[in-house]
């Protein structure tokens, strides 16, 4: 989780150094954050699946090698092309890395422990956002762009110790056969659409062929969703979304993370290119979210055990979509500590938004479903986390064309902000529909021996 997290926010830094070598623009490098979450967004489904049918340490150190060689192909990359699909190898193999973790810890702890299993589960991740723009910043500034992804080969190696040595060797006996229909149609209707949005506006290819590329990938998934509707043991069980709590979750998270997914994207992008800084420095800036992140991990249990899961999410999307529209305001002018107190500020809302959407979506379901619902929800996290990516920066790049800037200006960046928080705010309408008491089974005080 460490090395996903840290590799995930470590580039986000480099890219105008990457897009300059390169020779595209740096708005375009978003194809290589899409084609990571389009890989894990393919592979994800089947991952549960994976560990149940081969092993879970089988399975996780062989997502671990699978990573290190999607790292040294980005090491290696000479063309937009390689280094794209060398990042979709690395998005298959963090396909099968985080959601098997997440499976053992939710079949293992009890409900009523769960909301501080995932604080301390999540903290060590947070670890990369706190390191990966920094360390991202200082070697794009004073090394070599390359040596981001080569860090990964000391990482993997102790991960590779570390499972082989912890992990136990768990498997289910009676495992169903694979949906492989609903794998490709979900999979390959998945990546084309994203990879499509991502493609507006490129340049890359003719309009028409990506169009064509949304619109096939549109048909995929709803094929997908006609098929899961008729089969028995379907790759992701749709009829789960029948439940309050798991509904409020899918679907209120979605549009929190379409917001969230921009802004590790959107916000070092406006540093350095609308702004004129280093990217050492955007790397600090950016980091100061995820010191605010770690700090709410200790406060989230109390604060829902006071004030209950529906009114703390409806009170903090609003405060994290205000949050977000207000970097949109950071200018060349603005001091550097003004900008570092507002995101170390602004990190708070998202990690507190993101415990209960990680918690909350296991309040009502029994342990047979928990493969079913981490495979659900983990696609839909992530394909909102790209899609944000995608939409921040058609507006960004829509934003520019409207204001006749021949390159990017700081000017360009506050409609995107301002779009992202709208759709943290958006997050509200399906979280409305929760219950008062909803999670109560989360917030239940352990009793006591």
């Amino acid at each position: 989780m460490l090395m996903e997290n840290m590799d995930a926010t470590v580039i986000t830094t480099s890219l105008p150094a990457i897009a300059h070598e390169l020779g595209y623009s740096p708005v375009i490098l978003k194809l290589a954050l899409t084609a990571y979450v389009a890989g894990l967004g393919i592979f994800i489904p089947a991952s549960g699946w994976m560990a149940d049918r081969f092993g879970a340490r089988r399975v996780f150190s062989a997502a671990i090698v699978v990573f290190m060689a999607g790292s040294l192909g980005c090491a290696l990359s000479q063309s937009l092309a390689g280094f794209v699909l060398a990042r979709f190898v690395q998005g298959i193999g963090g396909a099968m890395m985080v959601p098997v973790g997440r499976i053992v810890i939710f079949r293992t702890i009890p409900k009523s422990e769960l909301i501080r299993a995932i604080g301390y589960l999540t903290i060590p991740a947070l670890l990369g956002p706190v390191i990966g723009p920094p360390i991202g910043g200082f070697i794009t500034t004073y090394f070599d762009w390359r040596w981001i992804f080569l860090i990964n080969v000391p990482i993997s190696a102790v991960g590779l110790w570390l499972s082989s040595r912890y992990l136990q060797h768990w498997r289910d006996d009676h495992c169903p056969p694979l949906d492989w229909p609903g794998f490709l149609l979900s999979g390959i209707g998945s990546a084309m659409a994203m990879l499509g949005l991502a493609l507006v506006g490129s340049g890359l290819l003719p309009a028409a062929w990506i169009w064509l590329l949304c619109l096939l990938g549109a048909v995929l998934l709803y094929a997908y969703w006609r098929h899961a509707a008729n089969t028995d043991q379907p790759l992701l069980d749709l009829n789960l979304l029948r439940l309050p709590t798991l509904r409020a979750s899918v679907l209120g998270g979605s549009f929190f993370r379409l917001g969230l997914g921009a802004t590790p994207f959107l916000l070092p992008l406006s540093l350095q290119v609308g702004m004129g800084h280093s990217a050492f420095v955007a790397g600090l800036v950016t980091c100061a979210s995820a010191i605010g992140a770690i700090t709410m991990k200790t406060i989230a249990a109390p604060l829902l055990q006071r004030f209950g899961y529906r009114r703390v999410m409806l009170v903090n999307a609003c405060l994290c979509g205000l949050v977000l529209a207000g970097y949109g305001l950071f200018g060349p002018t603005t001091p550097l500590w003004l900008m570092m107190a507002v995101v170390l500020f602004g990190g708070l809302f998202p990690s507190l938004q993101f415990t209960c959407l990680n918690t909350i979506i296991y309040a009502d379901i029994t342990d047979q479903d928990i493969s079913k619902v981490t495979s659900l929800a983990s696609v839909v996290q992530q394909l909102s986390l790209g899609l944000g990516v995608t939409i921040a920066g058609l507006a960004v790049e829509a934003s520019r064309r409207l204001q006749g800037h021949t390159g990017l200006h700081s000017d360009d960046f506050w409609p995107a902000f301002a779009l992202i928080g709208l759709f943290s705010i958006l997050s509200v309408l399906p979280t409305r529909q929760l219950p008062a008491q909803a999670g109560q089974t989360l917030t239940a005080q352990p009793e006591q021996a």
